[in-house]
């Protein structure tokens, strides 16, 4: 038995999951939808920062378009220490398209000018 608090929602549903999927513990069927996918396949979209060159500040926020298997996590953070792009950068840019072949691109989060 596992136990799995829901973050779908603000109420926080404390779950319980047994062997065969079935969830216990959900106020809504969202909850067991996300109990169910996150045992079988968790994912997670991923925000953090790249180094920027020529900007207002040395780095800019980007995030994935979409959540990505959580065991890419690890590599993605890595492939983000490779990319530098380039002053100015807008809301929604996409950096990369299809990052590491997750079906998700990496878009900026933050308006950034020119120095």
């Amino acid at each position: 038995m596992r136990e799995l608090v829901c973050i779908v929602c603000p109420r926080g549903c404390h779950m319980q999951v047994d062997e065969d999927l079935n969830v216990t513990g959900n106020f809504c069927p969202r909850g067991a939808a996300y109990a169910k996918a996150e045992l079988t396949h968790p994912t997670r979209v991923v925000t953090s920062t790249v180094r920027l060159t020529g900007g207002t500040y040395p780095r800019c926020p980007v995030k994935t378009s979409a959540p990505i298997p959580k065991d890419q996590v690890a590599a993605l953070m890595s492939a983000l220490n490779d990319l530098e792009p380039a002053a100015p950068v807008h809301v929604g840019d996409v950096l990369v398209r299809n990052i590491l072949s997750t079906g998700a691109d990496l878009v900026v989060t933050r308006d950034i000018p020119q120095k």
